[in-house]
């Protein structure tokens, strides 16, 4: 729809934000709709975030998405956060309404939605979750709360550890653990039909396309087995990335017989759920999937 001077704005806040495809997605869907609105690329330094937040009123805007690197950045700036998001310790959807901010999280429900459909049952099964950062969060309260078993793995043990103490007060039965990144195929292999969860940026086009966080070194005991080797050929692995649809993570695991999805379910579903908090209007989610191939 052509952009008026009764355009309502919402957006996607983010460094960078050039690789994403949110706005086609949301666009089609306010289209759909028959919605005066238009969803925006907004990329903000770190550095530049209060003051990009403090804009969103003054501006107009209905709401954004935030993403990488934000989604923790914001919290001391918001009016406002849902329960369920300042558990989590992170938004991706902010909402204002008369001058006020209030961040939600529908990460997590996005992503349950999406291995839902994929008819992925979680209740006892052994979750592994790389990376600490925002969108771990999310992925790591959505796996508990559906009764998995939860370890979180990063390149810094001490982030990992931090986030499993932070939730973990609010999941208490959830058995959290943590460990370096670096231990996750000997942890896999030791258990059965992992779940596996990339939340790292790492794959994802740009300066990381070609990166996996799978470890690609020899373990102590695993006698010098390739990467791909060493992803169980029972594992579900999941990148929460889907630009390019097959990372170099997901090669690996295909080449171990694992099966595999990206991260473009989990985009769609928690892209509808943001949606229809600004508009107060569900979308359809076959227009909004169509729009992005």
């Amino acid at each position: 729809m052509p952009i008026t001077a009764k355009t309502q704005l919402i957006g996607l806040l983010g460094w960078p934000v050039g690789h994403s495809i949110s706005p086609a997605m949301h666009n089609a869907a306010a289209a759909a709709l028959g919605l005066d609105w238009a969803y925006v690329p907004l990329p903000v330094r770190p550095e530049a975030l209060p003051l990009a937040l403090g804009g969103l009123a003054a501006l107009g805007l209905r709401g954004v998405n935030v993403t990488v690197p934000h989604k923790t950045a914001v919290l001391p700036y918001l009016d406002a956060v849902y329960p369920v998001a300042q558990l989590i310790g992170a938004v991706n959807t902010i909402v204002v309404t008369d001058g006020r901010l209030t961040g939600f999280n529908t990460d997590w429900s996005g992503f349950l939605a999406d291995l839902t459909e994929l008819g992925l049952a979680l209740s006892g099964r052994d979750c592994l979750v790389l990376g600490a950062g925002g969108s771990a969060r999310a992925v790591v309260y959505a796996l508990a709360s559906a009764g998995g078993r939860v370890t979180v793995l990063a390149r810094r043990p001490e982030q990992a550890a931090q986030l499993v103490a932070e939730l973990g007060t609010a999941l208490p039965d959830a058995g959290l653990t943590a460990g370096p990144l670096s231990a996750a195929a000997e942890i896999a292999g030791g258990v059965y039909h992992p779940v596996i969860v990339n939340t790292t940026p790492l794959g994802m086009a740009g300066a990381n396309a070609n990166l996996s966080p799978w470890p690609d070194g020899p373990l102590p005991a695993a006698a010098r087995l390739p990467a791909a080797a060493l992803l169980p050929a029972d594992a579900f692995v999941y990148d929460l990335v889907y630009n390019p649809p097959l990372t170099p993570l997901l090669r690996q695991a295909q080449a171990a017989g694992a099966r595999t999805a990206n991260g473009l379910g989990m985009l769609v579903n928690q892209a509808a759920e943001a949606f229809e908090l600004w508009t107060n209007r569900r979308p359809d989610r076959e227009v909004m999937r169509a729009a992005i191939g």
